[in-house]
Formats: C-alpha cells, sequence, structure tokens
C-alpha cells in the first residue's frame, strides 16, 4: 500500500516566551508550529527531519466535529536522548497513527510543540515536514492459469529403452580384440619374392600368374 500526501500550509515557529521580551542573552525553549488543512482529513503518520529540537513536547488536533477543542494527541516524544550533546540532532523521524493517543480520522489543524532546554543551540526547529495518508491498494495480480496450476514436468524416456545390453557388447567387443591380436601376431612378416628363377622367367609361371 503506498503513501499519499495530505496538502496542507506549514506555518512559521512561533516563539513562546514567559516573563520580558526575548532579548540578546536569552531565547525561548519553546515553539509552536501551526498545520492548517484545506479540508478535514483523516491521515497516517506525520515524518519530519529534526533540527536541534531535544522533545516534541505536544501534539494537539482540533477535531472538526468540536472546533473550538483541543485534543492532545503525543506526549513528552524525545527526539534527542541530551539535549546537551548532538545526538538526534538532525535524524529523520516518522510518528505513526499507532503512536497516537486519540483518533486521527477527522483532523482539521495541528499543533506541534518543540522544546529544547539546552542553552548551547542558537536555533531549534523541524523541517520537511510532511504528512500522509495510506494511498489505495495496488490491483491484486491476476495471473493466467497456466502460471497458476503448473503441469508437472514429465519424465524423460530412458534412452537405453531397445539398445542392447551394454555388458554383452563390452564381452564381444574384448573378443574381436582378442581375435585380432592373435592374427597380428601370427601373420607372416616374409617378403614375398619376384617370380624369378636364377633372374629367369618361367613363362608358363607367368601365364598363370
Amino acid at each position: 500500500m503506498s503513501r499519499v500526501l495530505v496538502p496542507c500550509h506549514v506555518k512559521g515557529t512561533v516563539a513562546l516566551q514567559v516573563g520580558d521580551v526575548w532579548t540578546s542573552q536569552g531565547r525561548p525553549g519553546v515553539l509552536v508550529i501551526d498545520v492548517t488543512f484545506p479540508c478535514v482529513t483523516p491521515f497516517e503518520g506525520i515524518t519530519f527531519k529534526n533540527y536541534y529540537t531535544a522533545l516534541l513536547g505536544r501534539l494537539r488536533q482540533e477535531n472538526s466535529h468540536t472546533p473550538a477543542k483541543w485534543v492532545t494527541c503525543l506526549w513528552d516524544y524525545c527526539l534527542m536522548p541530551d539535549p546537551h550533546s548532538e545526538e538526534g540532532a538532525q535524524e529523520y523521524v516518522s510518528l505513526f497513527k499507532q503512536q497516537i493517543l486519540c483518533d486521527m480520522a477527522r483532523i482539521s489543524e495541528l499543533h506541534l510543540i518543540l522544546q529544547q532546554p539546552s542553552p548551547l543551540w542558537l536555533s531549534f526547529t523541524v523541517e520537511e515536514l510532511q504528512i500522509y495518508q495510506q494511498g489505495p491498494k495496488s490491483p491484486s495480480m491476476i495471473f493466467p492459469k497456466w502460471l497458476s496450476h503448473p503441469v508437472p514436468c514429465e519424465q524423460p524416456a530412458l534412452l537405453h529403452e531397445g539398445l542392447p545390453d551394454p555388458s554383452r557388447v563390452s564381452s564381444e567387443v574384448q573378443q574381436m580384440w582378442a581375435l585380432t591380436e592373435m592374427i597380428r601376431a601370427s601373420h607372416t612378416s616374409a617378403r614375398i619374392g619376384h617370380f624369378d628363377v636364377d633372374g629367369c622367367y618361367d613363362l608358363n609361371l607367368l601365364s598363370y600368374t
């Protein structure tokens, strides 16, 4: 099943400052990001890239049935194990529907409350914020009948059917080889000379030849 991005508008971060106005010596440790949707829609998850935010302190939703009521759907989600070190400071984060504390079927607006108590970092936020829902299911693949029910492999015919017994053929070949060696051993090596007697030819002998 594929993911489909939900159209939304992500507003800029707003600092929450307690007491005096933010000066160069101090900075707010809490930021709020508002996300609005053009239409009421369900979603399955949120992805973003962290930028030195230590804690996603709260994720609140405004339900379309009760627009005046905000519901907390996530509490104190840790993004950096130690706010004073860089571990997890620039990691990609995914939040799934199973981690949310309330129903996300009809959402009209979200508040992301970010916290960074450490004074070491000049700024913090979340980037590349995306909200998605599950796309339509892919159509099931339809395979031909011959692929769904393959024909079992046929056993090949035995090659030795109709051929003489190999042991019998071997025995006969050995016998022929033995006879050939016997004939070769008994064959005379004497050279057949000319049909002459004392350098003269007998006419009768030549005529018979």
